[in-house]
Parts: C-alpha cells; sequence; structure tokens
C-alpha cells in the first residue's frame, strides 16, 4: 500500500497504524528481509497535535489487546539525562547569556547519542516489558540531537523488537538520493534508508 500519508484523515492513519502494529507479522518481525526493525511514521509538523493525541490513543488501544509500548519521548529523556548529570539548572541559567550556537554545542556534547543518549534509551529497553517502543520528540530536540543519529545509534540496541519513530516531516526513498528523513519537510540531509515507513507496510 504506498499512501500518501498527508491525504489520509487521522481515523484512516489511526486503523492502519493499529492494524500494522498489533499484527503478528509487525510483532513477530517478518518480511524484513534481515533488515532491523525500525519504522518511520510520517506526518506533517501542522498535524502535530493531532498526532500527539492520535499517539495516545494508539497507545491505549494497543494495551487493551495485550500488545505492550514503551514510549520514549526524546526531549523528556534529554531533560532527564540533563537533571541527572546535574546540569539542568547551569543550561538554563546559560541559555540568556551564551549564543544559539554554543548552546547546541553543549547540548550535542552531553546528549551525545552514542554516548548518552542511546545508553539511556538502552537502560531502560532493559527493565521494561514490552513489544512496541515508540520514539517520539523529534521536532522539539531538533538541532542538538537528529533522528538518524538516534537510529544509527539504535540498531545495535533496539533490534530485539520493532521500534516507531513519530517523525514530523517526510521519509522519501529515491533511486538518486537514497533514503533520506526530511524533518519539518525542509531539512534534506539526513540520509537514513534502514528504516520503514509504516504507511507502506500492509497489516
Amino acid at each position: 500500500m504506498n499512501t500518501d500519508v498527508t491525504k489520509m484523515s487521522m481515523q484512516d492513519r489511526f486503523q492502519h497504524l493499529f492494524a500494522v502494529i498489533s499484527g503478528q507479522r509487525f510483532l513477530k518481525k517478518q518480511g524484513l528481509g534481515n533488515e532491523v526493525p525500525f519504522f518511520i511514521c510520517p506526518y506533517r509538523p501542522e498535524d502535530a497535535i493531532e498526532m500527539e493525541r492520535l499517539q495516545r490513543q494508539l497507545t491505549n488501544r494497543l494495551e487493551q489487546v495485550g500488545v505492550r509500548i514503551l514510549e520514549i519521548n526524546l526531549y523528556d529523556l534529554s531533560i532527564e539525562i540533563l537533571k541527572e548529570r546535574g546540569i539542568w539548572g547551569q543550561i538554563l541559567e546559560m541559555e540568556e547569556s551564551v549564543s544559539k550556537e554554543q548552546l547546541k554545542e553543549l547540548l550535542q556534547g552531553v546528549l551525545d547519542p552514542e554516548a548518552h543518549l542511546v545508553p539511556a534509551i538502552a537502560a531502560k529497553l532493559t527493565v521494561t516489558d514490552f513489544e512496541v517502543l515508540f520514539l517520539s520528540g523529534v521536532g522539539e530536540v531538533f538541532p542538538y540531537i537528529r533522528s538518524h543519529n538516534v537510529l544509527n545509534n539504535l540498531q545495535s540496541t533496539a533490534k530485539e523488537k520493532p521500534t516507531v519513530m513519530f517523525f514530523p516531516g517526510a521519509y522519501t526513498h529515491s533511486l538518486e538520493s537514497g533514503a533520506s528523513l526530511d524533518l519539518f519537510g525542509r531539512l534534506h540531509d539526513d540520509k537514513y534508508y534502514r528504516a520503514f515507513n509504516i504507511f507502506h507496510c500492509e497489516a
């Protein structure tokens, strides 16, 4: 099913996502051809509030049919890491006095996906009983965390269970340029090709 997600109603998106994610084919990672079980759920940035609501409803409905979801919001997790490292207060104070570029560099260091962010996700995976991982908050952590860096570093950590990343933008494949995560539909430089567009998956 090669669906243009922007033309689907929220109700149709919900029904498709529920049917795919609750299906045994998805949960047992069938038909992936040895690829990592990563799925992108793209949506228009202007649909963000509706998609948040849809995600909550989807989690509730999946839990009702026995599919346990672990939800990780990258923005909330980032704040958790900064608080754990005792630098949250400093960053709030610094924000007014340093340039955006300096702040970005600082955050990129302390929230580096390989060194800090993915290990924090891995810790949550080991203590939670779940069937599917939902990742959100991608837009909120830009530009100091890039989604393709998270996915690249998660490949060895989160390959046992399917992961769905809710992505405010487009996930495009073309023969010329490969696959690209285009955040907010404008930033066309995040090359990542190992994920599947969940709207192209059959239930």
